[in-house]
């Protein structure tokens, strides 16, 4: 993934017969407001470049989301 050379935004090329690719960039900490209090957390960026041909927008959305809630919440 692009994240491996310090990029922090990316979107990969799908290649065939793939009909979805998730991007991760970099890790940094950076500041977030967390319960109206500034705290340092690990931060990343995620990009999911899917075919539209083959998933609807919908379930792709889903998908990233259902990403983000699991790495937010790891335990």
């Amino acid at each position: 993934n692009h994240g491996i050379s310090s990029s922090l935004f990316a979107f990969p090329i799908i290649n065939q017969p793939q009909c979805g690719i998730l991007g991760v960039g970099a890790m940094q900490k950076r500041a977030v407001v967390v319960d109206d209090a500034i705290a340092i957390r690990p931060m990343v960026y995620l990009s999911f470049v899917f075919d539209h041909r083959i998933l609807d927008g919908a379930s792709a959305d889903w998908f990233l989301a259902k990403v983000k809630e699991t790495l937010e919440n790891w335990a």
